[in-house]
């Protein structure tokens, strides 16, 4: 299996994870009431809890392997391991500032990088459900001025990568401007007018690019910044308090590049809906127990964002959905997404049919976090 392989810098890029098994493409749904069902490329795999280690031999292994880790200076970052509804591991290793001593905890928030695009794809959701959009409408209904290039863009392929607008991470004045702050609108303008890669809805290609002008539609289709719908359609709903939208404000963990240097700074305003958040473990468990419920939106819509659209060939079989990566691990299906930007790096992985999920949040950005999610899950399912 292989790592999702991204030309450009690996800043607040995913480096999602490549799974074994083939994935075919879905075609977008004709209305919402009408979503494919979920995963309908992927065999449904039946599992058995009762030949899985008990909670106290997953305590024990994993913590053990983490220590392991961690006394290696290899992982710092905190780790939470829940199956069936019972969390199982909950606990920071290393240090959230090497500085001040300050450990990593449970509660320790950590900027999430591309796990911000699993939100972002939800606030688009919830506004279907108001009625004040549909993933089926072109982007130009929602900018004046658009270009000529981007008039047959749908949402739909702006959240699957496959809108064809470059990504600005990869542009040569990249790392010289990222620490400058910068509106979605003056974001937008970087790549508003640079030739398409290909013609709208023809493959995958990871662009933060569109992540960037999905912010910009949440705002103009809710009348609310982007940081305020999240707050107020998901996040207060959930109770995620510590989770919300990184001003730079340092009441985070540290973000280191290694293990000696502190990352270069990046203005969180960069990212933005493509990678502006933070949160803790504690907090993504909320939402990981939410998005099996209807609290956000119907079974409909959540099928549809786990609904494997579109195949990334380069890179072993997985299919992308809505801000969601979908395929098979072994017996195991999975949703997943990785995130690393600035000092940062972090991994949810949810094994839907085993009703568990790992998240891994660090503040080092050079960690392995696909073999030590991969590893943690061979612990959880009695593979090692």
């Amino acid at each position: 299996m292989n790592k999702l392989k991204l030309s450009g810098l690996l800043l607040f890029l995913t480096s999602s994870i490549a799974l074994m098994g083939i994935i075919t493409a879905q075609a977008l749904p004709t209305s919402s009431a009408t979503a494919a069902s979920p995963l309908t490329q992927i065999p449904q795999i039946e599992t058995t809890t009762s030949s899985f280690p008990s909670d106290q031999h997953i305590i024990f292994k994993a913590d053990t392997y983490l220590s392991k880790l961690t006394k290696a200076r290899l992982f710092s970052g905190s780790v939470l391991i829940a199956r069936n509804g019972e969390v199982v591991l909950s606990k920071g290793y290393g240090e959230a500032d090497r500085e001040k001593h300050l450990v990593n905890t449970a509660q320790t928030k950590f900027r999430i990088a591309s796990l911000t695009k699993q939100f972002t794809a939800m606030a688009i959701l919830i506004l279907q459900t108001q009625g004040k959009l549909n993933v089926r409408d072109r982007i130009c209904t929602y900018f004046s001025n658009c270009p000529t290039s981007w008039q047959a863009i749908t949402i739909h392929q702006l959240l699957t990568h496959t809108s064809g607008i470059p990504d600005f991470v990869g542009f040569p004045d990249y790392l010289t401007t990222q620490g400058l702050p910068s509106s979605p609108t003056q974001t937008i303008a970087r790549f508003k007018d640079k030739p398409l890669d290909f013609q709208p809805g023809k493959k995958f290609s990871y662009s933060n690019s569109g992540y960037i002008v999905l912010g910009a539609i949440i705002e103009r289709a809710s009348s609310a910044t982007y940081e305020a719908f999240l707050r107020e359609n998901i996040f207060v709903p959930l109770q995620m308090v510590n989770s919300g939208y990184d001003h730079n404000k340092g009441d985070l963990a540290v973000g280191y590049r290694d293990q000696t240097n502190v990352a270069e700074f990046i203005d969180m305003s960069i990212p933005y809906a493509a990678g502006g958040l933070y949160s803790t473990v504690e907090d993504l468990y909320r939402w990981d127990q939410a998005l099996y419920t209807d609290k956000l939106i119907p079974k409909n819509l959540r099928d549809m964002m786990f609904t494997p659209f579109v195949p990334m060939p380069d890179n072993g079989g997985p299919g992308y959905g809505y801000g969601w990566g979908i395929g098979k691990e072994g017996n195991h299906l999975l949703v997943f997404h990785e995130g690393v930007t600035n000092g940062f790096h972090s991994v949810i992985a949810r094994y839907l049919n085993d009703k568990t999920v790992i998240i891994i949040l660090g503040n080092r950005q050079d960690m392995d976090l696909f073999e030590m999610r991969t590893q943690i899950a061979k612990i959880v399912f009695g593979e090692k």
